[in-house]
């Protein structure tokens, strides 16, 4: 039967994807530098003499919106820039992402947020893989000491949003597991352990307090500052408190296995293969390996899809292949999530101002970003089409 995907069609045959033939990731980067010359054209289209304005988030009513450096989201273009500059080899990528980098460094600086590894390892972070650049090498350093600055030892953990403080005290979501790989490059590059300690730490008491029995994940732990015990558990942008919201848990999944890739600590290496059995064996996940944007969303089938928990989880299911014995069924799904988002979730070439994947999801509970590009979607994509050319 043929079965309707927000907008897109894919072939289901006795409850199965259908699988096509393997990516050709050599056509998917050919395709993503031509979206992405789209979306320069469309920035700077955007971005006049907004100067202030350093990359593309979304569409929003069919406009590109653009943000600002301190925008969680504003180091994800560098890195598809560089991602492009690290498959193609071409000069021009590596102009383009360094220009781009560039409009972020002040971020160093900024310790009002917990996403520095958003943005900066994003951008410098993997600039610095690929060139060793000096500089580089500098503001990565410079961000991992303002990143500590937000670590309570008390609580264990790095605080996250400091907005919602009537509801929150000291609020840490599961997102913030992604930035801690900051801390852990940050030891390799200064050989200071105390990056290392205060992500070990963060590490340690949200595998503690953020998972329930089954593996699946709050997305906020709210903590006393003056005990350092658990005040209450939350789901901010799923469908409830006591749901799995889909790219929180494909932020723990990535998280602990880069975790376990630093530390070689099994329990991290655990802690990924258990939440990898929830996600996979759940019963909500689709044929398509491509999640509602909540395991418990009421409406399923019937509700929107997130391509950015899916590229996500694709991404680091490919990492924990490497170190697990379920290596077999981590690939098996990563290739099926992405031959379905090249197949069924990809813009035309020229459409949607430049994006290059369509369908997540940002905040359906607050109608934020339902069904529409997103930058972070597009950059676990790319990676992961780089670490599936490695296998």
């Amino acid at each position: 039967m043929l079965k309707k995907l927000s907008g897109t069609f894919a072939f289901l045959i006795t409850g199965t994807m259908v699988q096509a033939q393997a990516v050709n990731s050599k056509q998917v980067f050919a395709d993503a530098e031509k979206q992405t010359r789209v979306m320069l054209t469309s920035f700077a289209e955007a971005r006049g003499n907004k100067t202030e304005l350093v990359a593309p988030r979304t569409l929003e009513n069919g406009n590109l919106k653009l943000v600002q450096s301190r925008d969680w989201t504003s180091g994800f273009f560098a890195g598809d820039l560089w991602f492009l500059y690290a498959f193609t080899k071409k000069p021009e990528w590596k102009a383009k992402a360094s220009a781009f980098t560039a409009l972020i460094e002040k971020e160093k600086f900024n310790g009002g947020t917990h996403d520095m590894g958003f943005k900066i390892y994003c951008s410098y972070g993997t600039g610095y893989q690929l060139t060793k650049d000096a500089a580089y090498k500098e503001v990565i350093i410079q961000s991992a000491k303002t990143l500590s600055t937000r670590f309570n030892s008390t609580v264990g953990c790095i605080r996250s949003w400091d907005h919602h403080k009537e509801v929150w005290g000291f609020p840490v979501i599961i997102d913030n597991m992604m930035n801690l790989e900051l801390l852990f490059a940050a030891t390799r590059l200064t050989g200071d352990s105390s990056f290392y300690k205060i992500a070990v730490s963060h590490a340690n008491t949200t595998m503690k307090n953020h998972f329930r029995p089954d593996y699946s994940s709050y997305h906020v732990v709210d903590y006393d500052t003056t005990t350092g015990k658990v005040v209450k558990k939350n789901t901010h942008q799923g469908y409830a408190h006591e749901s799995a919201w889909s790219r929180g848990q494909s932020w723990g999944i990535y998280g602990y296995t880069m975790c376990y890739r630093e530390t070689k600590d099994p329990a991290y290496l655990k802690q990924a293969e258990n939440i990898a059995a929830f996600i996979l064996h759940h019963p909500n996940l689709p044929a398509d390996k491509i999640p509602y944007y909540d395991f418990n969303a009421p409406g399923i089938p019937n509700e929107p899809r997130d391509a950015s928990a899916a590229a996500v989880l694709a991404s680091g299911l490919l990492e924990l292949a490497k170190y697990s014995k379920n290596k077999k069924e981590y690939l098996s799904v990563a290739n099926t999530i992405l031959q379905n988002l090249t197949n069924h979730y990809r813009s035309p070439i020229g459409e949607n101002k430049g994006f290059i994947l369509l369908h997540s999801t940002g905040s359906k509970p607050h109608n934020s970003e339902v069904d529409v590009p997103l930058n972070y979607a597009d950059y676990y994509y790319l990676e992961a089409l780089l670490r599936l050319k490695k296998k």
